[in-house]
């Protein structure tokens, strides 16, 4: 039977300061090389591979969390939203108040002619979004074709009722057709941005909207409901349906298109202040 090598003979290989070995000749490989087992002990364990791969993971920057990201892209939009409202509107706001119609509606003197001209304009924006989701030159629009929040068929026959009142309706105003245009622009190349609009102008219509909507009727028009603050089905569930809706096309957005989606909040803030102002013209 073949001898076996002693204990005390094997551990004097690590003994040795130095091993040197001759290779064969090679582009790619030194002539030799030198291994030094001077400070290994053969009784120490291999640091594993896993134990390096915690150090390294330890040691990443944790990945950046938006606000709301959590709940879904929807209330990425709202918390950014909320923040653009003065602390009159939404006690999350954090604007300052500079014009008239980010001051409390109570602190309001509205005119029937500017409501008027308030209904006109948002219903040419109404006319122009509901027209872009029915044509969808992107097909993920198509996912917000009759949800219910619809509002042109409603502001037609609120603009009926003010004639048969014997009341003018006047033509589309500049903020109207400006923020009409726009929308048509965007939707064309950047449906990202165009989302955007899409979320605020329903989303706060069924909201602050209604609020401001409820006042004016009580200081103007005699507590008239208009139809513009109706929908046929419970309310909450037709936003519930969009935001989910909404939720879901967002899922295949990267991040920074999310991030771009998230920057057009102030123009549409910009663009919808603009018309709402028209209500104390």
């Amino acid at each position: 039977m073949a001898s076996l090598t002693p204990i005390s003979q094997s551990q004097s290989l690590f003994n040795k300061p130095q091993l040197k070995f001759k290779l064969p000749s090679s582009d790619f490989l030194p002539k030799s090389f030198t291994v030094s087992f001077s400070k290994m002990n053969p009784t120490m364990p291999m640091k594993s591979a896993a134990g390096v791969v915690s150090a390294t993971t330890a040691e990443m920057p944790p990945k950046k969390r938006y606000p709301g990201e959590g709940k879904g892209f929807v209330e990425e939009m709202r918390f950014v939203a909320m923040k653009l409202h003065t602390r009159d509107q939404a006690k999350e706001g954090e604007k300052e108040v500079k014009e008239p119609q980010e001051k409390a509606v109570a602190k309001w003197d509205p005119t029937v002619e500017g409501y008027l001209k308030f209904l006109v304009d948002s219903k040419l924006v109404y006319d122009t979004l509901e027209g872009i989701v029915d044509r969808a030159p992107f097909p993920s629009y198509a996912e917000f074709r009759d949800t219910g929040l619809e509002r042109s068929e409603k502001l037609a026959k609120d603009l009926e009722w003010f004639k048969e009142q014997g009341h003018a309706i006047p033509e589309p105003s500049a903020p109207g057709i400006t923020y009409a245009e726009y929308l048509k622009e965007l939707s064309e190349k950047d449906p990202q941005a165009f989302l955007c609009h899409f979320y605020n102008i329903y989303f706060a219509h069924s909201a602050g909207g209604r609020m401001i909507g409820k006042k004016v009727a009580e200081m103007i028009l005699d507590k008239k409901d208009l139809e513009f603050y109706k929908w046929d089905g419970e309310l909450s569930q037709l936003l519930q349906n969009v935001r989910e809706k909404l939720n879901k096309v967002a899922e295949s957005w990267t991040r920074e298109e999310k991030n771009h989606c998230l920057e057009e909040t102030e123009k549409s803030f910009k663009h919808s202040g603009e018309i709402l102002r028209l209500i104390l013209s």
